[in-house]
């Protein structure tokens, strides 16, 4: 019996030592796959039920599906305090646990999977998902995908560290996660898997597939586990199109939608700069921005209780066509401001579910308009509140795929997906030529990361210029003396720069190599070695040939 259990031990033991060394075999990864769908599905329905118990606690709510109309019966003082109280809390927490004041969410995650290895930050990760738990429970306008991304991205990159997960297994487990949260999150197995691909992991590998689709389906399980196999909204009616000749509308629709995508992310952006520029200027705590944030969003909610939280609840009465024209247009425009509000503040949350009540109105106010002009060739105008829907939310997540399936999973009606595809296709085409194809790649470009253009530009930052030059001491170093005359004309790149500087600089120079130098406190430059070009080509080459093979294994 002894020996038995000996030879167990040792058999785990050299699983465990295969398993760091030289990565999970596909039935292992498959296993893992399961292990951190059920996790992230865990996660992500406890994160949700973590906003629900705290949302009722505060606001004391019976349904909180009923939020908004509950809170027009409480005092004016609370609504407008509520959320100047969560928002200080959110900004202590972040200028205690993050350098930079700034919540991580969807951006961050894509960012890890393209550059770190489907890695993301542990410590500023969970001090987020804290800050963007209080923002949701208290009065922010924003969503809560974006948080529970970057949260079950965390399970992951523990994950992966721990079994040593190199850049391709750690980016499968990344999409792994997210799946599984996101299915979680909507019960949208799907649209889960898919948003994995095309959202956070950008391409369609086969060898990802199967166990991002394992760990989605583990995540919905969980979530049905707690609330049955429901859909997040419920249509009164069905949605039919009353004839073909009525797509040229959905055509028009996806075209305003875009439009509409567009100005919430350039109004989101513009209230992060004023944010920034007001908070250098007066020189205030950093965890003060977010309670301003708080006092404005209080403001608003006093008269217009709907930007609070998700918004789920304005949102189902639009596509169940039970709010008027000019109600759907003011709405619109106040959750775009309290939205802007919101993530402009540094309070956290995520954009999906903004944008899909944002959506909704605006295919509501469109299909009124248009229904009442052509009434004989049209449908419901709730049909085009579901198309607006996803014409939004696609465009804002550059996720035309992904966000047509999750519409449909999210409303349980699949019969008119030619009229939510049409609006989608157009809305994406026309966003995506206004910013950089999506929010997250756009919050991403003007941090100075360039993804939206691909490989071959994000690539060059990877590399930095000490890991591929060659020291003084190298057989095959460049000439001092040389070297010390580029210098003297200000030709040369530092230590700490990436090939995404010195390429650049090898165009415009045509030199065979530049001097890599270390610059001291007083600026006075010192030679530690020498960047060639065909050093860097070489290293540029296997990186886009690697990543190529990942994309197309």
């Amino acid at each position: 019996m002894e020996r038995v259990r000996q030879q167990i031990k040792d058999g785990i033991r050299n699983s465990w030592s295969l398993l760091r060394t030289k990565g999970p075999s596909q039935i292992q990864f498959w296993f893992i796959a399961l292990l951190i769908g059920f996790s992230a599905g865990f996660v992500a329905l406890g994160f949700r039920m973590g906003i629900e118990a705290l949302q009722g606690a505060i606001y004391g709510a019976d349904d909180l599906g009923m939020l908004h109309s509950w809170a027009r019966t409480l005092p004016w003082y609370t609504i407008l305090l509520t959320p100047i109280f969560g928002g200080a809390v959110v900004g202590l927490i972040l200028q205690t646990f993050t350098d930079d004041g700034r919540v991580r969410s969807v951006a961050d995650v894509i960012e890890g999977a393209a550059m770190k290895e489907g890695r993301v930050e542990i410590k500023a990760g969970i001090a987020s998902a804290v800050a963007s738990l209080i923002t949701l429970s208290s009065g922010g306008s924003t969503g809560r995908e974006g948080p529970v991304v970057h949260l079950t991205g965390l399970i992951s990159t523990k994950v992966s560290n721990l079994i040593r997960a190199n850049g391709i297994t750690g980016r499968d487990l990344l999409g792994c996660a997210v799946a599984a949260g996101v299915s979680a999150s909507f019960n949208a197995p799907i649209a889960g898997a898919l948003f994995a691909l095309e959202v956070i992991l950008r391409h369609f590998a086969v060898h990802a597939f199967a166990p991002i689709v394992i760990a989605s389906v583990a995540g919905t399980l969980v979530s049905r586990l707690r609330f049955g196999d429901i859909t997040e909204f419920s249509l009164p009616t069905q949605n039919a199109l009353a004839f073909y000749v009525e797509l040229p509308a959905f055509l028009i629709l996806g075209l305003i939608c875009g439009l509409v995508a567009v100005i919430l992310m350039r109004t989101i952006f513009w209230f992060d700069d004023f944010g920034t520029r007001t908070h250098n200027a007066t020189k205030l705590p950093g965890w003060t921005r977010p309670m301003l944030a708080g006092a404005l969003l209080g403001a608003i909610a006093i008269f217009y209780p709907h930007i609070i939280g998700v918004g789920y609840e304005t949102t189902t009465a639009a596509l169940s066509g039970n709010i008027l024209m000019h109600e759907a247009i003011v709405f619109c425009v106040i959750k775009v401001v309290a939205v802007a509000i919101t993530m402009g503040g540094r309070m956290g949350g995520g954009v999906f579910s903004p944008s899909l009540m944002v959506g909704a109105l605006t295919g509501l106010a469109f299909g009124i308009i248009a229904t009442g002009i052509f009434p004989d060739v049209s449908g419901a105008e709730t049909l085009y509140a579901l198309a607006g829907m996803g014409a939004v939310a696609a465009a804002v997540l550059g996720a035309p795929i992904s966000t047509t399936l999750i519409v449909f999973e999210l409303t349980g009606d699949w019969q008119t997906g030619l009229a939510v595809m049409v609006a989608v296709s157009m809305s994406t085409a026309l966003s995506a030529s206004l910013v950089d194809r999506s929010f997250f790649l756009t919050q991403l470009e003007r941090r100075g990361v360039h993804l939206a253009a691909g490989p071959q530009a994000y690539l060059l930052a990877m590399f930095g210029v000490a890991q591929i030059m060659r020291r003084p001491d190298d057989p095959r170093a460049a000439d001092k003396a040389q070297c010390w005359s580029m210098i003297d004309e200000s030709v040369y790149v530092t230590d700490t720069a990436t090939l995404e500087t010195a390429m650049p600089l090898f165009e415009s120079t045509n030199a065979v190599f530049l001097p890599v130098v270390s610059l001291g406190k007083d600026g006075t430059p010192s030679l530690v070695g020498a960047l060639f070009q065909v050093d860097a080509l070489k290293a540029y080459n296997r990186a886009l040939a690697a990543t190529a093979a990942e994309e197309h294994s």
